[in-house]
């Protein structure tokens, strides 16, 4: 299993002005864990659905939320 968020922790000197930011984050997006597009991927059953999410296929579907705040504040 993938997750589409990356984690990880920066090297803070300690002559280091700036206040350190604890954890970072990235996203990368779901076509990056699909090779090719395999036949029969299954497809979001109204035109409307698939116009609000912006894709044919829910594999290729991501919200993009900010990672810090999670999936609760999104659908």
């Amino acid at each position: 299993m993938f997750t589409q968020y990356k984690y990880w922790q920066p090297y803070v000197s300690p002559n280091d002005p700036c206040p350190p930011i604890k954890i970072k984050s990235y996203s990368t997006p779901p076509q990056l864990y699909i090779g090719f597009q395999p036949l029969g991927l299954p497809q979001f059953q109204t035109p409307k659905e698939a116009l609000k999410h912006g894709t044919l296929w829910p594999q290729l579907y991501s919200p993009y939320p900010n990672p810090q705040k999670g999936m609760k504040n999104h659908e």
